[in-house]
């Protein structure tokens, strides 16, 4: 039983990014999921979320527009979706899953949370 992040590389500013976080185990579609990416020296910070069979979506306000959280109930993965990135989107971005609902708490991306994925780095630099 895990949640597997990847996806994550070197971008160019401006360019894209798919993210990956698949779920063995266990039926994510079951679980609200979401990401959160932490940059060094720099705060936890919540990027999206998605309800357990797709209920609710949320974004934080820094990517809003530019992201976006997709299930894929066959694959039983969530995918992020990440356009027109910028520098400041660079960080080590993590999936978790809880079957308690989390999406739309304000600090859903701190613990406690059923799994949590290894990291996947994302760069963002010309």
């Amino acid at each position: 039983v895990q949640l597997q992040a990847s996806g994550g590389g070197l971008v160019q500013p401006g360019g894209s990014l798919r993210l990956s976080c698949a779920a063995s185990g266990f039926t994510l579609d079951d679980y609200d999921t979401g990401w959160f990416r932490q940059a060094p020296g720099k705060e936890r910070e919540g990027v999206s979320c998605i309800g357990n069979s797709d209920t609710s979506t949320s974004y934080a306000d820094s990517v809003r527009g530019r992201f976006t959280i997709i299930r894929d109930k066959a694959k039983n993965t969530v995918y992020l979706q990440m356009n027109s990135l910028k520098p400041e989107d660079a960080a080590v971005y993590y999936c978790i899953a809880d079957s308690m609902k989390f999406c739309g708490s304000a600090s859903y991306y701190y613990p406690p949370y059923a799994y949590q994925g290894q990291g996947t780095q994302v760069t963002v630099s010309s």
